[in-house]
């Protein structure tokens, strides 16, 4: 689970809900008619925006932001590092079995592509093809929020002109005047709601793990291509740590030395 999502979300409606109840109360705050036009407005709107299957998802992206785990760079760099001292010391056939026990469907098919004896270019044209096909499937799941981000204040100041509408009808009767402004006023108060506080965040959320997640992927291309190419450990890790921030840098533990220094014992021996 991602701490930071859920400890945003909870604490962004624990200091709207406090501060409300710090000046009044919440009773004012809700109307099902204003709840109904703002958030099934919204839905349906986006609705009409997508294509149904694109739309059903939207359950399955939200959890991707509440739940998937980040990918740890660090250690995908010491995966390919550790690899490439493998294929330098016993071949590129050497890393078959090893391919099998990888939970990266990415860098497993970039492993087994080399292997098999696919040309440079044409690893690097399959794995790029793949990175921008998965940033396409990625931006689909963010238009989605950021389609619900905008429709909801649009909806909610469709439900205030409602409102509005109303309560000019009742003119002749002067003390039903401020309940029912009041009433319009809270369709905008729920749109700025779920616009600014569920849809936008996740949307953005989403295009935070959507770079990272790409931004790893091309770490893993030039990792595989590495490989392919035969070049040292050592090499490699100072190119894939390019990939790594200064923190990052001090934290991961990289193991071609260690891996340097047993494939030279096991020759020794």
């Amino acid at each position: 689970m991602d701490l930071a999502t859920l400890i945003g979300t909870i604490a962004v409606f624990a200091v709207v809900l406090i501060g409300i109840m710090m000046s009044g109360s919440l009773r004012p705050f809700w109307d099902p008619g204003s709840l109904f036009i703002t958030l099934g407005g919204t839905i349906f709107s986006t609705l009409m925006s997508f294509p149904l299957r694109t739309f059903l998802d939207v359950a399955k992206i939200t959890k991707q932001a509440y739940f998937s785990q980040e990918e740890d760079i660090g250690e995908t760099i010491n995966t390919l590092v550790r690899f490439a001292d493998k294929a330098r010391r016993e071949g590129l056939l050497a890393l078959d079995e090893d391919a099998n026990h990888l939970t990266d469907p990415f860098l497993q098919k970039g492993i087994r592509l080399v292997v098999d004896g696919t040309t440079q270019e044409l690893v690097r044209n399959i794995l790029e093809t793949e990175i921008a096909f998965v940033a396409d499937r990625h931006k689909m799941g963010q238009s989605v929020f950021e389609t619900l981000g905008a429709m909801a204040p649009a909806f909610g100041m469709l439900g205030t002109l409602v409102g509005l509408i109303q309560m000019l009808l009742k003119l002749d009767k002067p003390e039903e005047i401020g309940p029912g402004m009041a009433v319009a006023l809270v369709t905008t108060f729920y749109g700025s709601v779920l616009a600014n506080m569920i849809f936008l965040p996740i949307a953005t959320k989403l295009k935070n793990r959507s770079a990272r997640e790409i931004f790893i992927k091309e770490a893993i291309v030039e990792g595989v291509l590495s490989i392919q190419a035969g070049d040292n450990p050592r090499v490699v890790q100072e190119k894939l740590k390019s990939f790594l921030s200064p923190k990052e840098r001090e934290q991961v533990i990289l193991p071609s030395r260690r891996g340097a220094q047993s494939g030279a014992a096991a020759d020794s021996d």
